[in-house]
């Protein structure tokens, strides 16, 4: 390490913003990490020398820490194979080396030799905003940047990472050989993205690694370029609390004893009046402390002149006054020793006013104060009765936690709710995010005995580590589900290399969220649905889905969206067959899916759905029912819901999904599916497994079927 630091000191002491070629060659060698022979060359006898040494073919390279794009400058000479072409090459390297940048100080021209052929992969890593360093191993080569065969890990990597970065491009199969071809030394391979990822992440001043091509082949690895890009100042770190200390205020925060409105009010139309008159109206239990200078009595409750009057130790102010008045409330706030301020107002950092919101940041962090917001629409904690907003009141109590950045999307997942009647046990804003975000509502809704399913709408992420640790703290006990809004390469922008410029918001959030086993939703529709449902469903145990349906288009339809979504049709065995074939007519078909015909009456419907849920080799059911006068919709619900039940009573839960053709009347048996455990759709064969799936990607991440992920060092 003291070789890296001495050449990272002195490169930055220069003021520059990437190592040359003999730098990076000698980081490279301080980490291991395989490189083709090479040397520096000031005069063209001196690369003749060089190259004979070496050993032909060789490349040439201009060094010079003005040039960072060698190609660009035509300071690139590969497949040279006399000392005649060396010469040539080196005095044509310099000449257009001097012509593209005339000011730049040319050190010489590095001559490597060439790298025998394998697969060309790229190994790299970046700086990200959100997750910090991250690696990124894929398909290298001039078509990197065309393709994009890339995934990402959080830096620093473990073996086991790295070997599921060989797995996880969609060109994997090119690394294990094809057409007769061998594959590549994965171990070589792997040891190369560890040994890349904790050059990264040991050193926080290196920017960007760019390790492209690598010659990838059953004899090993080699790194054919080395790019090495820094970065002079570090981002600032936030405040960062213990999970105990998150634990503390949370729990102050979602289950108070007390609550203080500042800028309470009579005057209906006034946030500080619909605040009030949500909690009271909600039914809150607690104390409920209005505080306004220029009132005596609010809605019947005592007002105070300052929160610094308040009786006792209140746990929550929610405040609805106007930002310029936040700062003095807050200190008052930090003396009274509340530990939590709700930010109803805007005109903080969202509309540009970014002094006032790090002024209130700086005054919450000197008291202790967690300031949830600014910018929101408060929040709901229904199992106490805490309807602490400005929005409608909503009071059905159930497991799913639901939080969102956006209020207009709060008040969509508020809609959805009341509409699908779902049941909440909490509804969060966060907004600007100035302090309170994510991973401390997740750390909170992991522990909560009443929460059976989180559900996040986000922009960004503050703190990408420590989401990724709440996160799998969480997984392995209840569903994560993340709707990340933008999916724009920001992080492309500014990038200096191939891994800079493929490491762009949604591919990295896409990679590191799966990695951390939650279940990213691509719409909001989805969200709330999954949100909904998977509390519904009970967890699959095994890998195997029977399809039973009344119409053959729907079989089809449905099996289609299973493989869309990563399941398996069971292989159904000879003798269940037959088991089916007994129940379904002659022009019916068994298999899977087993086609039962839309003319059976409910016994078949019946005696199937018995079967699948009674053979233990199968583990999920996926009903497609047509809606027929013989077989009406509410009698195969009613059907459906009880023999499920039964089967529940006698100890055996599988998940089972249902999809609905028919006239309107399909719409009041999902409804009565829903409520008895099993999660239907109308007019659609897409969403009911698209749930299933979800349900299923949680079972693995949580490491219910096997192959879970939760709880890996990334």
């Amino acid at each position: 390490m003291r070789t890296v630091r001495a050449v990272l000191d002195r490169a930055l002491a220069e003021g520059r913003a990437a190592l040359t070629a003999p730098e990076g060659k000698a980081v490279a060698d301080a980490y291991g990490i395989p490189t083709p022979a090479e040397g520096l060359a000031e005069t063209a006898d001196e690369a003749v020398a060089l190259a004979t040494r070496i050993g032909f073919p060789v490349a040439m390279k201009i060094v010079s820490p003005g040039i960072p794009h060698k190609t660009e400058a035509g300071g690139v000479r590969i497949s040279l194979t006399s000392a005649a072409e060396v010469r040539g090459a080196f005095t044509a390297i310099v000449s257009r080396a001097r012509a593209y940048a005339p000011d730049a100080r040319i050190l010489g021209v590095q001559v490597q030799r060439m790298v025998a052929e394998g697969t060309e992969v790229l190994v790299g890593t970046v700086t990200d905003p959100a997750f910090g360093k991250i690696v990124a191993f894929g398909l290298g080569g001039v078509l990197v940047e065309v393709l994009k065969d890339v995934t990402f890990r959080l830096a620093p990597a473990t073996e086991d990472d790295a070997r599921s970065m060989l797995d996880g491009i969609r060109a994997a199969e090119i690394l294990r050989g094809v057409r007769g071809a061998p594959g590549v030394d994965r171990d070589a391979l792997a040891g190369l993205i560890v040994r890349v990822s904790r050059l990264a992440a040991d050193f926080p001043e290196i920017g960007e690694v760019d390790l492209n091509p690598v010659f990838a082949s059953a004899s090993g690895v080699m790194a054919a370029d080395v790019r090495i890009l820094l970065v002079a100042q570090q981002p600032h770190r936030r405040r960062t609390y213990t999970r105990e200390e998150i634990l503390a205020s949370m729990g102050r925060l979602m289950r108070p004893a007390s609550v203080t409105v500042i800028g309470a009010s009579d005057a209906p139309g006034k946030i500080g009046n619909s605040v009030m008159r949500n909690l009271i109206d909600g039914g809150f239990p607690g104390e409920i402390h209005p505080v306004n200078p220029k009132a005596d009595d609010i809605l019947g409750r005592k007002a105070y002149q300052s929160v610094l009057d308040v009786p006792g130790e209140p746990d929550v102010a929610v405040f609805a006054i106007p930002a310029r008045f936040v700062p003095a409330a807050l200190e008052e706030v930090g003396r009274k020793g509340v530990p939590n301020a709700v930010l109803i107002p805007s005109g903080f950092a969202e509309t540009g006013e970014h002094a006032l919101q790090e002024r209130i940041v700086e005054i919450a962090e000197r008291y202790g104060v967690r300031l949830l917001g600014p910018n929101i629409y408060g929040y709901y904690s229904t199992w106490q009765d805490l309807c602490a907003t400005f929005c409608t009141p909503y009071d059905v109590r159930g497991p799913v936690a639901l939080t969102s950045q956006s209020g207009g999307i709060g008040m969509a997942i508020l809609g959805f709710a009341r509409s699908t009647g779902t049941g909440v046990s909490a509804i969060v804003g966060l907004g600007n995010k100035s302090d309170l975000d994510e991973d401390d509502l997740l750390t909170w809704f992991g522990e909560d005995p009443h929460t059976a399913c989180v559900a996040m709408h986000l922009e960004d992420l503050k703190d990408g580590r420590a989401f990724v640790a709440a996160a799998r703290a969480t997984v392995p006990k209840k569903p994560v589900v993340v709707l990340k809004a933008g999916r724009t390469a920001a992080g492309a922008r500014a990038a200096g290399s191939h891994t800079g410029a493929l490491a762009g918001d949604d591919a990295v959030y896409d990679d590191i969220l799966r990695q951390a086993g939650v279940i990213r939703a691509p719409g909001l529709s989805e969200m709330l649905e999954y949100a909904r449902a998977l509390p519904v469903l009970p967890a699959p145990r095994g890998d195997n889905v029977v399809v039973i349906t009344g119409a053959g288009g729907s079989g089809v339809l449905l099996s289609d969206a299973l493989v869309d979504n990563g399941l398996s049709l069971m292989e159904i065995p000879p003798d269940l067959d037959e088991a089916f074939r007994a129940f379904i007519p002659p022009f019916g078909a068994a298999g899977n899916p087993v086609d039962i015909t839309g003319g059976e009456p409910p016994s078949t419907y019946e005696a199937t759905i018995r079967l699948g849920l009674e053979d233990p080799r199968i583990h999920a059911l996926v009903l497609g029912y047509w809606h027929t006068i013989v077989t009406p919709p509410m009698v195969f619900a009613e059907l459906t819901a009880r023999v499920v039940a039964e089967f529940r009573e006698r100890g055996i839960e599988k998940p089972v999904v249902a999809s609905l053709a028919g006239d309107v009347e399909v719409e009041e048996a999902c409804r009565y599916l829903f409520e008895h455990g099993v999660v239907a759709y109308p007019y659609t064969t897409e969403r009911p497994v698209a749930v299933l799936g979800a349900k299923y990607a949680w079972a693995r991440a949580a490491g219910l079927l096997g192959t879970g992920t939760a709880g890996e060092a990334d």
